[in-house]
């Protein structure tokens, strides 16, 4: 069955909240290639080879969290920028991105996403600003674990993480309130500090991170950009099926161990 690209954009605008939203990224509909849509693919960032793969699908829309079009981005469409926008359009294949909202939303956000995942409870509470929202989450454990065993639960949790390269073991050893930030959130560890959070998990990291995290005395673990951002591409493939049961909709992973 088809359906009318509009419908489906208008339901994740409106259920991600996207006017709320003053994001670096835009969000919504980027590229209109086709008016109706059988298959979708979600995935995690708008790339030539998650294009591909939607195209060996025959997907009529990708949906990503990481998109094309950013503030400061395209002055010009050349080379690979052209190379992709061109693709699209000539296997009819429409884009649409949604940053912010995907990382905040309370149910479908990759921040939720990976809380749950981490199976992290209350007392929970936010902490930390990316412009202008609050996007930090922070909950507790059952129990403390020790920093060996905190570890090994987010090796297993977090897909494609075996190693944990990035691991700065700076806290004290009994961790209990753990705080996180997907992506690239870095600059929130100072606001997990002030939360008394234990540990702090992002995906990517700057290089003043490490050095914070040791005078907080702040366990730190930065477990991949990408590694931590697949919880919101995954649960709008459950939202949109259910809303439009007649579209074949996946995801369709694009390892990345950044």
């Amino acid at each position: 069955m088809n359906y009318a690209l509009k419908d489906i954009i208008d339901y994740l605008d409106t259920t991600l909240a996207i006017e709320d939203f003053d994001d670096y990224g835009t969000n919504g509909l980027q590229i209109e290639a086709s008016s109706e849509v059988t298959r979708i693919v979600t995935g995690v960032s708008a790339n030539m080879a998650l294009f591909k793969k939607a195209k060996q699908y025959n997907a009529d829309l990708i949906v990503v969290h990481h998109g094309l079009f950013w503030k400061h981005g395209y002055d010009r469409l050349v080379g690979i920028n052209a190379k992709r926008i061109q693709f699209l359009f000539e296997h009819c294949i429409s884009l649409a991105g949604y940053h912010l909202p995907l990382d905040k939303h309370p149910s479908l956000g990759n921040n939720v996403g990976l809380f749950n995942a981490l199976s992290l409870q209350e007392p929970h509470g936010t902490f930390g600003k990316v412009c202008g929202h609050v996007l930090g989450v922070y909950g507790t454990w059952d129990s403390p674990l020790s920093q060996q065993e905190a570890m090994a639960k987010i090796k297993i949790t977090i897909p494609e993480n075996q190693s944990l390269p990035y691991v700065f073991p700076y806290g004290n050893d009994s961790i209990q309130r753990v705080g996180l930030c997907t992506g690239s959130a870095g600059d929130l560890l100072k606001d997990a500090a002030k939360a008394d959070c234990d540990l702090f998990i992002t995906g990517e990291i700057s290089e003043p991170c490490v050095e914070l995290a040791r005078e907080y005395g702040m366990t730190l673990v930065a477990a991949g950009h990408y590694n931590t951002e697949v919880y919101g591409a995954k649960a709008l493939v459950k939202a949109l099926s259910e809303k439009f049961s007649q579209a074949e909709i996946i995801f369709i992973d694009n390892p990345c161990p950044v």
